[in-house]
């Protein structure tokens, strides 16, 4: 077997990357022994349901899906292109709309 480590750095990745180690762990393995995933600690707070790691370990989601429902405000603030960041980067000129 050749070890491998999940890349869960990115909005939204170790939400997911959660459910990975939860099916390995019960469904596959059985064991945590040469298991590795990634864990970045950014981000979070635009999950309704956001990530849990206790003592270096993801904890059991306690809520049915993948983790990865945005909140409202996050949609508000950052879909592109119409959210408000966006917007304001437009109008700094940081970015063009196309």
């Amino acid at each position: 077997m050749v070890p491998v480590c999940p890349h869960a750095g990115g909005v939204g990745l170790c939400e997911m990357v959660q459910h990975l180690q939860m099916w390995d762990y019960v469904s596959l393995s059985g064991t945590t022994e040469n298991r590795v995933i990634e864990y970045v600690d950014q981000q979070h707070e635009h999950f309704l349901t956001p990530t849990v790691v206790k003592n270096a370990h993801y904890m059991p989601p306690k809520s049915p899906g993948y983790s990865t429902q945005f909140k409202d405000q996050t949609i508000l603030d950052y879909e592109y292109p119409h959210g408000r960041e966006w917007q304001s980067m437009f109008k700094q000129g940081i970015y063009k709309f196309n």
